[in-house]
């Protein structure tokens, strides 16, 4: 049966309670001012409860969910108010209370073949509107939902929140807090808006000056879509093979990623016929790496993307991850401090232009490759519980095909369902994935596609 997702309403959830009229206007942070704007979307798919399942039809089970997702989500939003609210300019979020676009769906077929071998295209259905990689505009929403029945009473939640006011972990606080509402939960989650005033805004700076720092990493381009599994097992050999003197514990994130680095620059060689130097930016959550830290539920986007540059002869598995973990720990305390109150629009311009300085003296005479990385592993994504049971699987993008991308050379980093492994989407020209799939030392390591529900 071909995947159709019927829409049975739309509407516009709002706060249970009105936003004060003092916290109407909400302006985004210095770092909120340097990331990207387009929306971070997820979907997450659900099971059927066996528990409800036998003692209601599955119309009373969609129909009593729906009540309870809209009433907790409203009763959320006057803690997160300015999801509920619209863009008003680069700078601004109008808390007006007018609420999340909110769209219920229907799909006649079961979630278990919807997902057993999932269409990364067909995924875009289960998002409130097609995801672009376009900035929003003046009064575009700031979040969206989408909230799909299957016929066997499981359901996905696709959820699209706009970058200008949360990175992922303040994205997986807004979830917790709404799934934590709805299950009746001892402890909600209580976001915290301090980093606005700790990273002060500043007219003089703009999106302009990141874009020519980086005009290269951002380049779009065509490209698709594939997922790349290391299983729990695989990550553990791969600590082993990546751990060396200079790194003796390696995380699961940096093996995956070093060793995805390599395999992206080994299948853009094979692609240009020239072995160019290669540049990874990886994000670094710094809520709990500053002094004093941040809370999880801290809003904006509390995060740096680490520069490593790896040339053409430095392709040991080992030799990458040391890279990569010296990028990451200079994303310390000082740094984040250095970038806190008036001076740090000043240090934030002196940290581009060393960035644009270290590259522009790289002699290499092909150029450069740039590779995006972004990590939401150990955001606790699959313990978003909303009474029903935990997320069967998660997907963290919904493109794929000939499709338009801001980074055409990029992977997300996500958990797997059992905690210790990590799904990787790896976005790529189609020359160059169809390349990277044929690469025997990284599939020694990871599945391409698999099945979700293995």
């Amino acid at each position: 049966m071909k995947m159709e997702v019927e829409i049975i309403s739309k509407q516009c959830i709002k706060p249970s309670s009105p936003t004060p009229p003092n916290l109407k206007t909400y302006k985004i942070s210095l770092l909120d001012q340097v990331h990207s704007s387009i929306y971070i979307p997820v979907i997450l798919f659900y099971p059927m409860n066996e528990s409800t399942s036998h003692s209601l039809n599955v119309d009373d089970i969609i129909s009593q969910r729906s009540q309870l997702l809209k009433q907790s989500l409203s009763e959320n939003l006057t803690r997160f108010y300015p999801l509920a609210g619209k863009i008003k300019d680069e700078l601004t979020i109008d808390c007006n209370d007018e609420g999340v676009f909110y769209l219920e769906g229907y799909s006649k077929c079961h979630l278990v073949d919807c997902i057993r071998e999932p269409d990364i295209v067909s995924l875009n259905q289960f998002f409130p509107q097609e995801k672009n990689f376009q900035d929003p505009v003046e009064g575009d929403y700031v979040a969206l939902i989408k909230v799909t029945s299957f016929a066997c009473g499981g359901f996905a939640i696709g959820v699209l929140v706009c970058h200008m006011v949360a990175d992922g972990t303040a994205f997986s606080a807004f979830l917790n807090g709404w799934a934590a509402i709805a299950r009746k939960a001892s402890e909600l989650v209580y976001p915290n808006f301090d980093a606005t005033s700790i990273f002060p805004q500043n007219n003089a700076f703009s999106k302009e000056a990141v874009m020519t720092t980086f005009a290269k990493a951002y380049k779009s381009g065509r490209c698709v879509v594939r997922r790349v599994v290391f299983d729990g097992s695989a990550v553990a050999s791969l600590k082993a093979k990546a751990t060396s003197s200079s790194v003796p514990n390696p995380t699961r994130v940096e093996v995956v990623s070093a060793l995805l680095w390599k395999s992206i620059m080994t299948a853009l060689k094979a692609t240009s016929g020239v072995q160019k130097p290669s540049y990874l930016t990886h994000s670094v959550n710094f809520r709990r790496r500053a002094d004093p830290q941040f809370a999880d539920s801290s809003m904006g986007n509390l995060f740096w993307g680490a520069g490593a540059l790896c040339m053409a002869e430095e392709t040991d598995l080992a030799c990458m991850v040391s890279k990569l973990r010296e990028a990451i720990v200079k994303v310390n305390s000082d740094f984040v401090k250095s970038l806190q109150g008036e001076g740090g629009f000043s240090n934030l311009c002196e940290v581009m232009k060393a960035t644009t300085e270290e590259l522009s003296g790289i002699d290499s005479s092909f150029g450069m490759n740039f590779i995006a990385v972004t990590s939401w592993c150990n955001f606790g994504i699959y313990d978003i519980d909303f009474g029903w049971g935990k997320p069967t699987w998660i997907s963290g993008i919904g493109s794929s095909g000939d499709t338009e991308s801001v980074f055409p050379t990029a992977f997300i980093l996500m958990d797997t369902r059992s905690g210790d492994g990590v799904e990787a989407w790896v976005t790529l020209n189609k020359e160059e994935m169809n390349v990277l799939a044929q690469d025997k030392e990284l599939f020694a390591f990871a599945s391409l596609d698999p099945s979700p529900l293995k």
